[in-house]
């Protein structure tokens, strides 16, 4: 676990030894802060409540209450680190008090620190099986990236509370990344077995119903989904999926246009609508416009494409390989036609290859397009004489 950083205060008060029959000087000073701290916390003055509570603290006394305040308004200004170090103190001095080490849980999985938190939640469950503890506990072994330490917890956590939706999500989300399908559909049917018109948990099982090929079973949860009133892009995809899998093509058409009304980004979905028009014996003249639409959608970004080129063949002409660099250099210019320092560097490859006739071809078209007067422009001018002077004497 990583180390926490403790104020001044704080770590002066955990190097002093002290009884616990120790007793804070002027307990009625410290009543009259602790009451106007507790008052500055309440109406969200934090910083000023910290101020206050801070005079409290004395090297030579532990006072838990002084402490476990000023904690709890580290805790709540966002002061995650010190907040820690506070409440790691308290643990180590009052040990019993469980509220301390679930802080540090917290604090440690607010700080991104998911492996302490999971080590640390350890502790607390050894002690008390919490379900929240037990489901932040999945949740911090997940984020670490284990996930197979993750989905025991929350397998522990739903055997401690099975209604708990987000936990059967989380869960599910990595039996599905494994492709455990009949995993999440025994897991889902748990859940639902009480909740059978979850808007959560349902889908989750109609989607591995759908990705085991089970679509008589998938459709039928998506259409009660729908019947509930369930009006989303996720629902009318996988239910006319599902319709289109099990052969009724009208009602698949009828469910992936209503998603398309919601989503007309998928690529897949447009072929998808096109495929169905076609099994439904649709005219062509109704099929193509789908078509057109999957088509459109899956061209690239010209200009994107074309740098992308240019940087394989800046790569490959200083390697030399001007084969190589010629060919990427033709697609960045098919792409980009107003890249025409491309025609220019062509040309000087070919020349480099000797192959002045193809090199005197480039140098003319790049001619044509670039501004007289300019270096590039001036640059292909002498360079062409001196090509034609080349092959006149090779001919």
């Amino acid at each position: 676990m990583k180390p926490f950083v403790l104020s001044l205060a704080v770590l002066a008060a955990a190097m002093t030894v002290v009884t616990a029959a120790a007793q804070p000087a002027d307990s009625l000073v410290r009543r009259e802060t602790l009451a106007e701290a507790r008052y500055l916390k309440s109406i969200f003055k934090t910083d000023a409540a910290i101020e206050r509570l801070s005079t409290l603290v004395r090297p030579e006394v532990f006072d838990e209450e002084v402490l476990s305040e000023l904690a709890d308004c580290h805790f709540t200004n966002g002061d995650y680190a010190t907040a820690a170090g506070t409440y790691q103190l308290l643990s180590l001095r009052a040990p019993d008090n469980l509220f301390y080490q679930i802080r540090e849980m917290q604090l440690a999985f607010r700080m991104k620190d998911y492996l302490a938190s999971a080590s640390l939640a350890r502790g607390v469950l050894a002690r008390d099986s919490i379900p929240a503890v037990v489901a932040l506990a999945g949740d911090a072994w997940n984020l670490a990236g284990q996930s197979d330490s993750a989905l025991v917890y929350y397998r522990q956590a739903l055997a401690l509370k099975p209604l708990n939706e987000a936990v059967v999500s989380k869960a599910a989300n990595i039996l599905l990344s494994d492709k455990d399908y009949e995993g999440v559909i025994a897991m889902t049917d748990d859940y639902l077995a009480l909740d059978p018109d979850n808007f959560t948990v349902a889908p989750i099982q109609g989607l591995a119903y759908y990705l085991n090929s089970q679509y008589d079973s998938s459709l039928v949860i998506f259409q009660q989904l729908e019947d509930l009133g369930a009006d989303n892009y996720a629902l009318h995809y996988y239910l006319g999926q599902s319709y289109w899998h099990t052969n009724v093509p009208y009602m698949a058409e009828r469910e992936l246009l209503k998603a398309w009304a919601l989503d007309s980004s998928d690529a897949n979905l447009a072929w998808t609508i096109a495929a169905v028009k076609t099994d439904m014996l649709r005219s062509f003249e109704n099929v193509r416009p789908w078509l057109e639409k999957t088509e459109a959608m899956i061209q690239p970004d010209s200009s994107l494409v074309s740098r992308i080129h240019q940087q394989y063949g800046t790569g490959y002409y200083g390697e030399n390989q001007f084969d190589q660099a010629i060919a990427h250099y033709k697609e960045a210019y098919r792409y980009n036609p107003s890249y025409i320092q491309a025609l220019s560097t062509i040309a000087y490859c070919y020349e480099r290859q000797k192959k002045y006739k193809q090199a005197l071809e480039y140098y003319e078209k790049y001619l044509k397009v670039a501004r007289p007067g300019s270096r590039g422009y001036e640059f292909a001018r002498k360079s062409v004489e001196m090509l034609k002077g080349e092959i006149f004497m090779e001919e």
